[in-house]
């Protein structure tokens, strides 16, 4: 992250960097640590976490809510630790609203953790959407990553409904220099700095 000399005490903005499988938000993540000041905090992606450790993963029905209830609450505390440092950002690797993409029944992921959806998409100020790119440029690099190209595609498009009506849903669409797609992405959320932070920041390309 970028050293910043701004002392000013900032309004959190809690954001949420989503998309399908695929999407580049692991790729984008690393611009936003190059290339934002550190009043930008960012936080790690609850189910990578949560399977990294060990966290059991199956296709049963009943194992895939558990999966999604234990998202949903690493997810709520990740959040509640990262605010204890005061930041201007909170840069959240998808957030709440997230899981209903995933969820596999019966009834709503909300519902079985005890909130509403219109609670949970109120939660964020902005949502950066990374589109899932077409079969040919889709990559397994993430070792979490299990879907084809075709499942990504379907996930996407849920993520799209669930945060559907967020009045600040940001759309990154695919572009076939990946790069230039990812500049879009950070230019929309460095905007989403306060301007005494942005006037400190390098352009992109720059180290």
């Amino acid at each position: 992250m970028q050293v910043c000399a701004c002392r000013e005490v900032h309004t959190l903005k809690r954001i949420v960097l989503t998309g399908g499988p695929g999407a580049g938000k692991t790729a984008v993540l690393e611009l936003c640590r190059q290339y934002l000041c550190v009043h930008a905090k960012l936080l790690p992606e609850s189910a990578s976490l949560l399977f990294s450790g060990g966290f059991p993963r199956t296709g049963l029905t009943a194992q895939r809510a558990a999966t999604q209830r234990a998202i949903y609450h690493v997810q709520r505390e990740l959040e509640r630790i990262g605010e204890l440092d005061q930041p201007a950002i909170l840069l959240c690797d998808r957030g709440t609203v997230d899981g209903a993409a995933y969820w596999p029944g019966p009834g709503s992921l909300f519902e079985a953790v005890g909130t509403t959806r219109e609670l949970e998409v109120q939660r964020y100020d902005v949502v950066v959407h990374l589109r899932t790119p077409p079969a040919p440029e889709y990559n397994h690099d993430n070792p979490w990553r299990y879907e084809t190209a075709l499942e990504a595609a379907v996930i996407d498009a849920r993520i799209a409904e669930a945060w559907q009506g967020h009045p600040r849903c940001l759309v990154v669409d695919n572009h076939v220099d990946f790069l230039v797609k990812a500049q879009r992405a950070l230019a929309l959320l460095r905007a989403e700095l306060p301007e005494c932070c942005r006037a400190r920041l390098p352009a992109f390309g720059e180290p």
